[in-house]
């Protein structure tokens, strides 16, 4: 790597980054503004929950809603810009997830579960949010494991209702949004019995509060408290009484209850109807991936303009005269923020490439072409995505926090409160170590045709049964990344670092030979005749190594094809050394595989550590560029360290000394 200097075109880092819903990006800018919209800190929790409300109803004023939403209701029909502008909401992560519940989740299941009359009957109050709602699926005792709730919803054709109810205290709904104190209704999901059937899990429309607020009769509500973080949303927990709804309150696109009690659906696999209701769901997962790389990028630009500002200890000058040093000079620092910075670029644009997949499935599904292999892998690819994204978020800002000392450690400063508020989205839709379980079905053989349970039964069975061998989904830079790959000059020790094709190649050998060897373990131990759970139980290990090396492969091919978007030399440039050092960082960190693998000699890995180094000295020079080029507004940053604070006291400090 040279290290000439680059005259990066920050209009074209910025367009690019922005990417195809850059109007919506741009919209969230203007109205995101002043006061109202203004981070705040120290508000108790009832303040703060009446706040966001407020912010919440000011939107409702706007285009945003709408963005998710049929035409019919007065929407605009774009899933695409409504998982963007959720990303947008940094100012105050309890107004994103707010805007989660209120739209993402409420009004999103409404859409994709309901039909018309739903849709006419509810979306309109949805969007205005004259009708508050909440998302009534997470169990007491049943959080990722959906399939098994056990909340009822059993039909009475003597009255045309269907009577809910919670059986017991795991089946009580708990951490609802929108519950403790705002929702009128809720999105209840719950095991459905008819005529003496049991036909899995549907969503009904249940009214939880009447116009004064007070609770319907029959629902039993009782608030989470404080949290962590998030104490702007009304997090809540839920019972049902034997709780009457009408028959029409059943959302039916998947699933229809007649008068007199029978069952229709057009999926007849149990199964396989509840796997596509979940599916049609994915948004929200895709959401909190973007939303968690917001509060990323936020913590880094705080942390890298103040390490560009902060000096720390002196440098002895050739004249005697000593300067001190800002301490982004330093390699220790360079390597805190530098190598995460890399990752959320990448991130970004593995978030870009995933929103558009969706957006462009789910309009394939609007005019009913229905393709099940590209649902199933998106899904795949939401769940890898979010699970990697969110632990970034959590590494990322501790990571800040640190980086930034005892100013840090200050509310004003708004780094606490991104930790606080982002540590739950490595658990929101979906634990983490559950997903990445998700993502590795979809990376064995023929999986995606395969209706079973998800969990380690359901795998085991697959595989045992089945001849499965590792296969490579190639992301939308498909012939790019192939022509990479194919010129990439093989393994040698005097392959340079910097060859794309050769990276490239490192990272798909890796995420190859580990989920071959998976597949393998599998197979051999159920010929043992081993227990199925045991068997799966002990390649647990195994299967999370192959969801994240499978992502860090495909972060790495949607950073390429990124940068092969990029207009301007000098920019894709930068962009390349950026590449550069995310993929050698992941190098290096999983550097006891590569040598235990003997994908690289013990040289070659001492020779990516110098490369990582001389990658951040490199960089150095554009962090605050690099930072900056995501465009989040001073004032949704908040922090005085990095609106000129630290800048103005070493000021003050040069003039009191000059005196």
């Amino acid at each position: 790597m040279t290290d000439q200097a680059l005259k990066v075109d920050e209009a074209e880092l910025r367009g690019l980054l922005d990417g195809r819903w850059a109007r919506v990006r741009e919209r969230a800018r203007d109205l995101l503004r002043g006061d109202e919209f203004a981070p705040v800190s120290g508000l108790s929790v009832d303040d703060h929950r009446a706040r966001v409300l407020t912010q919440l109803k000011a939107l409702a004023g706007t285009e945003v809603p709408g963005y998710g939403f049929p035409e019919s209701v007065g929407g605009s029909d774009d899933i695409g810009a409504s998982v963007v502008a959720f990303e947008m909401l940094v100012c105050d992560l309890s107004l994103m997830v707010k805007v989660g519940v209120q739209w993402g989740l409420f009004g999103g299941a409404i859409r994709a579960l309901g039909t018309e009359p739903h849709h006419a009957e509810y979306l309109p109050g949805v969007m205005s949010v004259d009708l508050p709602g909440c998302f009534a699926m997470t169990e007491t005792g049943h959080g990722s494991d959906v399939q098994h709730l056990r909340t009822t919803a059993t039909y009475d054709p003597a009255t045309e209702e269907f009577v809910v109810h919670t059986p017991d205290e795991s089946a009580r709904k708990d951490y609802i949004g929108n519950a403790a104190r705002d929702g009128r209704m809720a999105v209840v999901f719950a095991q459905l019995n008819t005529d003496g059937a049991e036909h899995g899990v549907h969503a009904l429309m249940v009214p939880v509060r009447d116009a004064e607020g007070r609770p319907m009769p029959g629902v039993r509500i009782e608030d989470c408290g404080a949290k962590a973080g998030l104490n702007g949303v009304d997090n809540g927990r839920l019972w049902f009484d034997r709780v009457r709804v009408p028959r029409t309150n059943l959302l039916n696109r998947y699933g229809d209850v007649a008068a007199d009690g029978t069952y229709t659906s057009p999926i007849e696999n149990q199964n396989r109807r509840f796997f596509t209701m979940l599916g049609t769901l994915i948004r929200g997962r895709i959401s909190v991936a973007g939303g968690a790389g917001t509060a990323t990028k936020a913590a880094l630009a705080i942390a890298v303009r103040y390490a560009d500002t902060r000096r720390q200890f002196a440098r002895p000058a050739a004249d005697g005269r000593s300067e001190e040093v800002r301490i982004l000079d330093y390699l220790a620092h360079q390597r805190k923020l530098l190598p995460a910075l890399a990752r959320t670029y990448g991130l970004h644009f593995a978030q870009e490439e995933l929103v558009t997949r969706l957006h462009e499935l789910y309009g394939a599904q609007e005019r009913g072409e229905r393709d099940e292999y590209a649902q199933r892998e998106l899904e795949s690819r939401a769940a890898g995505l979010k699970a990697i994204a969110t632990w970034h978020a959590t590494d990322t800002i501790q990571t800040c926090r640190e980086a930034c000392g005892g100013a840090g450690y200050l509310a004003e400063n708004r780094i606490p409160q991104l930790k606080a508020d982002s540590d739950i989205f490595t658990t929101f839709e979906g634990d983490n170590t559950v997903l990445l379980q998700q993502l590795t079905k979809g990376l064995l053989t023929n999986f995606q045709d395969y209706f079973g349970d998800l969990d380690q039964l359901g795998l085991v069975k697959f595989v045992a049964g089945r001849f499965v061998e590792a296969v490579i989904e190639r992301t939308a830079a498909t012939p790019l990344i192939e022509r990479l790959v194919a010129a990439a000059p093989g393994r040698g020790t005097e392959t340079s670092l910097y060859n794309r094709g050769w990276q490239l190649e490192l990272l798909e050998d890796r995420e190859q030979h580990v989920i071959e060897g998976l597949a393998g373990r599998l197979r051999r131990a159920r010929k043992d005749g081993s227990d199925a759970f045991d068997v799966f139980n002990r390649a647990q290990d195994h299967v999370l190594t192959a969801g994240r090396a499978h992502m860090d492969r495909v972060v790495l091919e949607a950073f390429v094809a990124g940068i092969d978007r990029c207009g301007d030399q000098s920019t894709a440039k930068l962009l390349n050394r950026l590449c550069d050092l995310y993929v050698l960082s992941v190098a290096e960190e999983n550097r006891a595989w590569f040598l235990e693998h003997e994908r690289l000699s013990t040289s070659r890995a001492k020779a990516v550590t110098q490369a990582v180094n001389d990658l951040c000295r490199g960089l150095r020079p554009y962090a605050v560029t690099l930072a900056d080029a995501f465009g989040l507004r001073d004032e949704w940053l908040g922090a005085p360290i990095a609106l000129g604070a630290e800048h103005a006291r070493q000021g003050e400090g040069a003039a009191v000394s000059a005196t």
